[in-house]
């Protein structure tokens, strides 16, 4: 087996399949990066978990087709360091070598017939744009769980519906989501399915912007695949069913604050500098502004006003300090509204263009739970 290609190339297949590679492995060949040179010209890398599969494929000469198993993480240090010039691989059965200008290496093989086979890919569903779905993923991802004992939390459910997409995702203490548009292959499809957090972001960090992105997903499966560019991947679904959480947006919210979204997010990480640990941020609405604040009694404190429009009567709530940047910060309008039912209960962000308009835009919302406080 002898095949040459671009290091540029190599490196960032490498570094974007090798990201899948458990840390440690159940199986020793799970640490691989199956390497495959077809006649065509063609060159797949492939990792699997038995969960989460990743493949790209980039082009390469072919001198001979064949295949060969590489130690993972030592593939992809050494293919970031290598000079910039055409690397070379040559495999005789037991040794490879690596060859790119004057750098030269030589690994043992680790036993290719002893490395499970990729998941089929479940039927095509659809596209979407690469732009968009990133950015749903980063608005959505931030709410979900990261503790493995309640594995359904972890995961971010998607929707179909049609051409309309839904991204949910909770942690108890908040909730996200994010509709859009994209292109079914029909018109009148209905699918769930339920995937990890930290595979949708995976997939999102590795897409390059433009272009567009393919869903697979089949009624009869038990595996999601995206793919986008050569590169594709896959995931075992998360079993169970997700809990009812669309009931807890407010249908009525009597009282509604706006504020410019930038200088809030400035405004809350300069003051929650001093909020000790599992401490909040209190926020005070009333006519034309917003005060917040950090600490009390002997502790450092920080107070800040900004701006405001509110409607209704005046509120008072507080936030767990880094919940509320990222809810902040995933909403891209000049101006955030926060819509209120209590200042005890549950609170909607939504965006909106402008100070005094009575619109927002409804296709992403976070719910976040405030935390009780003395005054």
């Amino acid at each position: 087996m002898k095949f040459r290609v671009d290091r540029d190339l190599l490196a960032n297949a490498v570094s974007w399949t090798a990201r899948t590679l458990p840390t440690r492995p159940a199986v020793t060949v799970l640490g691989g990066i199956r390497i495959e040179a077809h006649e065509d010209g063609s060159l797949d890398l492939t990792t699997f978990d038995y969960e989460v599969s990743a493949r790209s494929r980039i082009s390469a000469e072919v001198e001979t087709p064949g295949v060969f198993l590489i130690n993972g993480r030592l593939i992809t240090e050494v293919s970031k360091s290598l000079p910039n010039r055409p690397v070379e691989f040559s495999y005789d059965g037991s040794k490879i070598g690596l060859t790119s200008g004057s750098s030269r290496f030589t690994f043992g093989a680790m036993p290719v017939e002893d490395y499970p086979n990729l998941p089929d890919m479940p039927d095509h569903a659809g596209s979407i744009d690469v732009e968009d779905f990133i950015q749903a993923v980063n608005q959505v991802s931030v709410a979900a769980g990261r503790d493995e004992s309640l594995p359904l939390l972890t995961g971010v459910k998607i929707e179909i519906r049609g051409e309309k997409l839904t991204l949910l995702a909770t942690d108890r203490y908040r909730l996200a989501l994010r509709e859009l548009p994209w292109q079914p292959t029909s018109p009148d499809m209905e699918r769930e399915t339920l995937v990890r957090a930290r595979v949708l972001g995976d997939v999102a960090r590795s897409l390059t912007q433009g272009g567009r992105l393919d869903l697979s997903l089949s009624q009869n499966s038990d595996i999601v695949g995206f793919e986008s560019e050569g590169s594709r991947t896959t995931s075992t679904m998360i079993d169970g069913d997700y809990p009812p959480v669309l009931r807890l947006f407010p249908d009525e919210t009597p009282i509604v604050a706006v504020v410019p979204t930038a200088a809030m997010i400035e405004a809350v990480k300069r003051v929650s500098l001093v909020a000790e640990r599992n401490t909040p941020i209190r926020l005070t609405f009333s006519d034309g502004s917003v005060v917040l604040e950090a600490g009390q009694g002997d502790e450092a404190q920080a107070s800040e006003a900004l701006e405001a429009r509110l409607v209704g009567e005046d509120i008072e709530t507080a936030f767990n300090p880094s919940y509320l940047l990222d809810g902040l910060s995933a909403i891209d309008t000049d101006f955030i509204r926060f819509s209120f039912t209590h200042g005890t209960k549950p609170v909607l962000f939504t965006g909106q263009d402008s100070l005094e308009s009575d619109d927002h835009h409804t296709h992403y919302k976070y719910l976040l739970v405030p935390i009780r406080f003395s005054a």
